[in-house]
């Protein structure tokens, strides 16, 4: 029997405009055999939960480099719950130290800075899957 493949939907909130390293990630997680939606630029909240409830992902990766990381991440947890979503968030970006701890405090699973490897975020999100199967 296969194995269900993971599905991951990248996003890009806010007014920021540059998606490179959502690309980057979002290759990577392909090539590692997960099944990747890319919502493209400038998505709100509101449009990233509902793309994450129609594509049925296990995994929503969010890139945030305009600053409002703690804004878009409060107000996309929040409507996670008033739809009862329960998935893992994990969030790239430059983020303060002390923003991202309080990221995870709010709900993030992860948070990573700029030259994480990608098999940590593999490897993060096969972990964290394996657990709720």
């Amino acid at each position: 029997m296969d194995e269900k493949k993971i599905r991951v939907l990248i996003a890009k909130p806010g007014l920021d405009g540059h998606d490179r390293g959502a690309k980057v990630v979002a290759r990577a997680l392909r090539d590692a055999g997960m099944e990747v939606i890319y919502t493209g630029l400038r998505q709100t909240p509101q449009q990233i939960v509902e793309a994450a409830i129609q594509e049925d992902v296990d995994v929503i990766g969010l890139s945030i480099l305009s600053g409002a990381h703690m804004r878009l991440c409060e107000k996309l947890l929040s409507i996670m719950k008033e739809k009862g979503l329960d998935i893992p968030v994990f969030v790239g970006g430059i983020i303060p130290r002390d923003d991202a701890e309080k990221l995870k405090q709010m709900g993030i699973t992860e948070v990573y800075g700029p030259g994480t490897p990608l098999s940590k975020i593999v490897e993060d999100i096969r972990s964290i899957c394996a657990l709720k199967r």
